[in-house]
């Protein structure tokens, strides 16, 4: 696996070695030793799939308490995925790395825990699996506007287009009023 830094050095992009014949493809997507190596030394406890249409954004949810780092991959489509540090005492709060995960390119991002993260697909439609490292906790969940001005994330969205959100992300939280991880 090849482990590589982003803009905010503790979200990671993770490209697997892909061994492929003309019977398919092999894969190895998760390895304790190797991230261990990497010095990601992550503990997981919980796996989770959603299925999306296109033009459907997810997000920009996070935890206040108990924050769970998640290890997101696509295994059908293409997402443009986003992790915003909410992190009131790390360097890079209020900044967001975003990328494209696909079926195709079959990297993987890892998004630390104290980041709100959110997805929206641009293919026809996508599977998106990740694994967490703390159990989904409802009551600290909390959800930022994804089209905060103040965050300036540059979603591939057309001017033209809306994207297709829940009420819940309707209603996100600006990030300048929003609570923060500490």
């Amino acid at each position: 696996m090849k482990f590589i830094p982003t803009k905010i050095p503790d979200v990671v992009i993770i490209e697997p070695q892909v061994f492929g014949d003309e019977r398919g493809f092999f894969m190895e997507t998760w390895s304790t030793r190797d991230f261990k190596d990497a010095g990601l030394d992550l503990e997981f406890v919980q796996d989770n799939h959603s299925s999306s249409t296109q033009g459907i954004l997810r997000g920009l949810h996070y935890q206040i308490q108990n924050p769970q780092g998640k290890l997101v991959r696509v295994i059908r489509g293409e997402v443009y995925d986003v992790a915003v540090d909410m992190r009131s005492t790390s360097p890079t709060f209020g900044q967001w790395v975003g990328i494209t995960l696909s079926e195709q390119n079959r990297r993987m991002l890892w998004v630390p825990p104290g980041f709100a993260h959110g997805f929206y697909v641009t293919s026809e439609d996508a599977e998106f699996v990740y694994k967490c490292t703390d159990f989904y906790a409802p009551e600290h969940e909390r959800s930022l506007l994804w089209n905060d001005a103040d965050l300036g994330i540059d979603w591939p969205i057309a001017p033209s287009d809306t994207p297709t959100l829940s009420d819940k992300d309707k209603n996100g939280t600006p990030f300048k009023v929003a609570d923060s991880y500490s």
